[in-house]
């Protein structure tokens, strides 16, 4: 019995599954465990939650877009542009550039 690429693939997605959302979390983690080490760095509750929603939409919107599709190409380039919104958003949070 031989495997297809698809079953292959979603295989090594299902493994890379919980660190991509532990990953979420260190992230969501990383300012607030910043914020014990240098006074540089200060956020109020609203960031975090500013924060935790960019994240967690970022977050389901490529788990989504890894469930329905199967084609490669397809899966790499809506995440390529999930990522970018993000990126996007976040810098215009940070400084307001547009």
């Amino acid at each position: 019995m031989t495997m297809t690429n698809h079953t292959t693939a979603d295989q090594w997605i299902a493994r890379l599954r919980p660190w991509a959302w532990g990953g979420a979390v260190a992230l969501f983690l990383l300012p607030l465990v910043a914020m014990q080490f240098t006074d540089e760095v200060v956020w109020t509750s609203t960031d975090f939650i500013f924060w935790g929603v960019l994240l967690l939409g970022t977050a389901i919107g490529i788990e989504v877009t890894m469930r329905l599709t199967r084609n490669l190409t397809v899966r790499l380039v809506v995440c390529a542009a999930i990522l970018a919104a993000a990126l996007l958003v976040w810098v215009d949070g940070a400084v307001g550039v547009f």
